[in-house]
């Protein structure tokens, strides 16, 4: 029989190291911007919560440095001759050859070449070793690159050293620290994102997914009155916008022990849609417009104008009484002022860039588009094919058309032959949704949809600092992690499968049947542990060999060693596989050790198997992550 516990001894080592933190610290890692936010736990009680954000000093010029609240997360690595230590030197007196942050942003904009950005959406791409130099993507080779590990702990460990200067009674080591992540990242980028942090001198870390840390920081800015805007049976949309990604997730309120509670039911795939395709659309926009007046850009300045879209898309969208932002196209000649093309990025076009051409009025049953692409490509980012959000959306709610009967206290909330699932409250985040009139626009899809199935128009949560709320939402998590507050229950994203390959006689031009165990069904706690001892399986050891993984965020009543031989296409989604050569310990090489498993979901949600060979007690474990050493005997 498959067996599940919790290890009690971890989790009370785990809280007892909190329990004694003054601090608790949330860090919004974002693909844009970092934001640091902490609560003072000692001076909290209840809903009443001391909480503030970090002002982060950062260099805004040659040695010039400013504390603003926002850290932008960009890298520039100049060149040796470029800026003096003095010019690049931080209060903190470290010693260091990049610049993060505000300078770092405006000065990558001039020089596009030596700029790391988006180093967050390389993270959490599989196609590539996120370990290895890649950064910037289309530097020459004469231009010294960062792997998106490295960009990532340089970020962590700035906001490290601004606390450490800020707080120097309270050690950064000693705090409560919760760093987030999308909703939709694997287990391999929750690895990742852990080893940054881990890197960077991080002690007590936990993930928390951004969705719900924007949920939380609603709960926190209620001051106690969420309970009064929602009801038992409520379904809350967060739609997160951010530079990135697009993360959707669906949050059930419900009543448990005549209290209101919050559930995490849904989490939508990972979406590489966010800020830096508007970025890139106004770009090619602006060149448009400067090709009709016979200013024709080469590649090198539509990057560059992308920096300054993006840096005039954020002013306007910060700024209602703004109308236009100039814009400055460098020149790559000898005469750089003189050569300068100067153009303007008015609030009309952004508007309409945005939300005609990534928020169109779509209908519910529109899906992605997806186009052939063509046999080469340039290496970069996985982008979605379609730009449409509202599009994907339609898509995320009708996949989850028939999770509420699957949820104890949903079942009868939905309409039945709803051709999606009708939520009944929207909560917004991320800094692409400042814009009024992308919120509007999303709101009208959204309740047009419901209208025509005859529901109620869905109602929005407001009151979010979008910009801040992971981050305090972050913080305020650490603090009712200890029975302070509300929790939003929640466990793995997904349910996780590992691939069987059948036994069966080698037949020509077909490869064994593939089936798929169930390890980590949907919603399994981190720190929790499974062992499948009512099943045997073989485990090659000695040669090279494979494993294959599988997500789901559709099958809900899997359990733990349920064995598929069959599943649809939109059932289960193929992750990272892992190549491995298992340590034969005195075995023959291409031996099958027969074994059960062992399966555990850890603190920070990545998946760990063991295998355990029949009668004995070695063990093989294997993490599902991206390390070149993931197997350890």
């Amino acid at each position: 029989m498959n067996t599940l516990n919790t290890p009690d001894s971890v989790a009370a080592s785990l809280n007892e190291s909190k329990a004694t933190a003054r601090f608790s610290i949330g860090i919004d890692l974002g693909t844009t911007h970092c934001a640091l936010s902490f609560v003072d736990k000692q001076a909290s009680d209840g809903d009443k919560v001391v909480q503030q954000v970090l002002e982060i000093p950062q260099l805004t010029g040659p040695a010039s440095v400013e504390a603003k609240p926002l850290l932008p997360s960009f890298l520039y690595l100049p060149h040796e001759s470029e800026l003096s230590a003095a010019e690049m030197a931080l209060p903190w007196g470290a010693s260091q050859d990049f610049v993060v942050g505000e300078f770092a942003r405006s000065r990558g904009a001039a020089t596009p070449i030596r700029l790391v950005s988006s180093a967050k959406s390389w993270l959490c791409h599989p196609g590539v070793d996120r370990r290895s130099p890649l950064l910037p993507a289309d530097a020459p080779e004469e231009v010294h690159r960062v792997s998106p590990l490295t960009a990532s702990i340089r970020y962590l460990s700035h906001l490290r050293w601004a606390w450490e200067k800020s707080h120097p009674e309270a050690p950064f080591d000693a705090q409560d620290i919760t760093v987030t992540i999308p909703a939709s990242f694997d287990p391999a980028a929750r690895e990742l994102t852990a080893e940054a942090c881990k890197a960077a001198g991080f002690q007590n870390l936990t993930l928390l997914e951004e969705p719900q840390a924007a949920l939380y920081s609603w709960i926190q800015a209620s001051g106690g009155d969420w309970r009064k805007q929602v009801k038992n049976g409520d379904v809350i949309l967060v739609v997160d916008v951010g530079g990135g990604t697009t993360d959707l997730s669906l949050i059930a309120v419900l009543e448990r022990d005549g209290n209101l509670e919050l559930q995490r039911v849904a989490v939508g795939e990972h979406i590489l849609l966010g800020g830096d395709n508007m970025d890139l659309a106004l770009a090619y926009g602006v060149a448009r417009k400067l090709a009709q007046e016979g200013k024709q850009l080469d590649a090198w300045q539509t990057r560059a104008l992308a920096h300054g879209c993006r840096a005039a898309k954020e002013q306007l969208l910060a700024d209602e009484s703004l109308q236009s932002v100039p814009v400055v196209v460098p020149s790559r000649g000898s005469k750089l002022i003189g050569g300068s093309i100067r153009t303007e990025v008015t609030r009309a076009e952004v508007l309409a860039m945005l939300v005609e051409g990534f928020f169109p009025k779509v209908a519910v049953s529109d899906k992605p588009i997806t186009r052939a692409r063509g046999a080469l490509t340039q290496l970069g980012l996985p982008y979605a094919q379609d730009a449409a959000v509202t599009r994907h959306l339609a898509a995320f709610l009708s996949r989850q058309a028939g999770v509420a009967e699957q949820i104890e206290g949903l079942q009868g909330t939905q309409p039945e032959g709803a051709s999606f699932l009708h939520p009944t409250a929207i909560l917004f985040n991320g800094g692409v949704l400042k814009a009024s009139q992308i919120e509007q626009r999303i709101v009208e899809v959204i309740n047009g949809w419901l209208t025509a199935e005859g529901a109620q128009a869905a109602r929005l949560l407001d009151g979010a600092n979008l910009d801040l709320a992971v981050a305090r939402g972050a913080a305020y998590y650490g603090h009712v992690r200890q029975g302070r507050g509300v929790r939003i229950r929640g466990g793995t994203a997904q349910s996780y499968y590992v691939g069987v390959e059948s036994n069966m006689p080698a037949i020509p031009g077909m490869e064994p049947p593939m089936s798929a165990l169930c390890l980590a069904p949907f919603g399994m706690e981190e720190g929790t542990e499974v062992a499948l001892d009512a099943q045997e399986f073989g485990l090659v050891v000695g040669e090279p060999v494979r494993l294959r993984f599988f997500g789901s965020s559709v099958r809900r009543a899997d359990a733990v060693g349920t064995l598929l031989d069959f599943w649809g296409p939109d059932e289960l989604v193929e992750l990272q596989e892992i190549e491995l050569n298992l340590p034969a310990s005195g075995r023959a090489a291409g031996e099958v050790v027969p074994v059960t498993l062992q399966a555990r979901v850890t603190d920070i949600g990545t998946l760990e198997l063991n295998a355990v060979p029949v009668g004995g007690s070695e063990r093989w474990k294997v993490e599902f992550d991206v390390r070149a050493e993931t197997v350890t005997e």
